[in-house]
């Protein structure tokens, strides 16, 4: 094999290499789902033939992602490596409440769950710990871990941070001020979720990916929404 061959046949192997954005779990996650769906795209082909055919085509998605270790979603949205996503979050904006009632609204933080669609729950355990539950898709079994407080300023600071050995390491800081044009709260939010080091860790890792940390954000953007069409009698009823 000539010098250009062979330079060419390794630019292509890396250039494949590259290319690989999906980890291992999610491949085989991938390559489950896409059998499934086409095996029964293919037994339903005559008594459904519309629903079959978008069963095949999803299954044959499916199944070409998984193999190639490729999403092309993913790279449009920036993932370019197997690496996890690390999920960091920051925020700022104006809320149209007292400060003391942004505060204590997010002080309470089983109401996170109402403005952040990516938690099925928080659960206080007492006054510094709680319980998250992460919310997955369907047929995947739940994650969750502890948090505790770890900063708390009334009216003016909250931070928390998953326990030692969480399944996925969460932390968040909110800080409340004064808006210095009328009445409302300057919110400054800052979120980050990781998965943790090792073979388990990386098995979740696919759920830290681009689309996970878009909702995130999405929720973060949710709370001003909530806080300014929601009244402030719901507020105080609320905490």
């Amino acid at each position: 094999m000539t010098t250009t061959a062979l330079q060419q046949t390794n630019d292509g192997k890396a250039g494949a290499a590259t290319r690989i954005n999906l980890n291992w779990p999610e491949r085989y996650l991938s390559i489950a789902s896409g059998v499934k769906l086409s095996l029964s795209g293919i037994k339903n082909l005559f008594k459904r033939p519309f629903g079959s055919i978008i069963k095949l085509g999803a299954g044959g998605y499916l199944l070409n992602r998984g193999i190639t270790g490729h999403c092309e979603l993913y790279s449009q949205m920036g993932k370019h490596t197997t690496s996890p996503v690390n999920i960091n979050i920051r925020s700022s904006f104006t809320v149209n409440k007292p400060r003391e009632d942004v505060y204590s609204f997010w002080r309470k933080l089983e109401n996170l769950p109402l403005f952040m669609n990516h938690l099925e729950s928080v659960d206080q355990i007492d006054e510094q710990r709680s319980h998250w539950v992460l919310k997955l898709p369907t047929g995947i079994a739940n994650v969750s871990w502890d948090a505790e407080i770890v900063h708390d300023v009334p009216g003016e600071l909250i931070g928390w941070s998953s326990l030692p050995g969480s399944v996925i390491d969460n932390a968040g800081k909110v800080r409340f001020r004064d808006s210095f044009h009328d009445n409302g709260t300057l919110v400054d939010v800052v979120i980050s979720y990781q998965p943790p080091a090792g073979g388990f860790g990386a098995s979740l890792a696919h759920v830290l990916n681009p689309v996970f940390k878009n909702m995130v954000d999405k929720d973060v953007q949710n709370f001003k929404q909530y806080m300014d069409l929601a009244e402030v009698e719901d507020v105080v009823i609320i905490v």
